[in-house]
């Protein structure tokens, strides 16, 4: 880097390469965080990836983040890399639930996985995406379950029935059978001996039959 020597220097450098579309900036805990218009993230990215004084180059990972209580609920978060310059970079959008993202796919190949699983627990749409289908929830899975008001219980469960010889699925329940709750502190609720307790009343052979001075009697 012929211009950007240090995480200051970055932060000036970006934040006047890329003007209108930088809604705020700041570093904290010695990373850069950008905050970039949501329709601007493709040309932001491009931007740190091409540029020769930033050439951040890979994207480590794309996260969302729900507060439910504003107007676009979700952040998403793209965190990049830059070996040449041995700093990282934080840049994030916000969006709700309706309006898409633009697919970064064409810039970081490593966005397709990241940007499935991001449509998947949050339900964050990305505009451009060749195949935004979920990634780690089941097939005919209702919700997005890193939602805040996803229920904890969730929707439906899905399980293999033999008899019927297929898939099924059913509302969930959480099945109790082999589970007590006596809600005691652990001290005043354990009323049986647990295995190895036993060796507490064991006097052992050697043990010496004179009190240890100071002990009481």
């Amino acid at each position: 880097m012929a211009d950007v020597d240090s995480i200051g220097d970055l932060l000036e450098y970006v934040t006047d390469r890329i003007g209108p579309a930088l809604v705020e900036a700041k570093v904290k805990n010695g990373e850069l965080t950008l905050h970039v218009e949501r329709d601007q993230i493709v040309k932001v990215l491009a931007f740190l990836r091409d540029d020769p004084n930033c050439q951040f180059k890979q994207l480590m990972d794309i996260a969302g983040v729900d507060y439910p209580e504003r107007e676009r609920r979700f952040d998403v978060v793209y965190n990049l890399l830059s070996l040449t310059g041995n700093m990282r970079v934080r840049v994030i959008v916000e969006t709700d639930e309706e309006t898409p993202v633009a697919s970064a796919v064409e810039l970081f190949s490593s966005a397709g996985w990241f940007e499935r699983e991001a449509w998947d627990l949050y339900g964050i749409f990305f505009s451009g995406h060749p195949d935004l289908r979920r990634i780690l929830t089941d097939y005919g899975f209702e919700g997005h379950p890193l939602r805040k008001d996803f229920p904890l219980t969730g929707y439906v469960e899905v399980r293999y029935d033999d008899e019927q010889k297929r898939v099924v699925y059913e509302p969930v329940k959480l099945t109790q059978e082999f589970r007590t709750f006596d809600f005691l502190s652990p001290w005043e609720g354990m009323t049986q001996q647990l295995p190895g307790d036993e060796k507490a009343n064991v006097v052992p052979p050697n043990a010496p039959t004179t009190p240890v001075p100071g002990s009481k009697p």
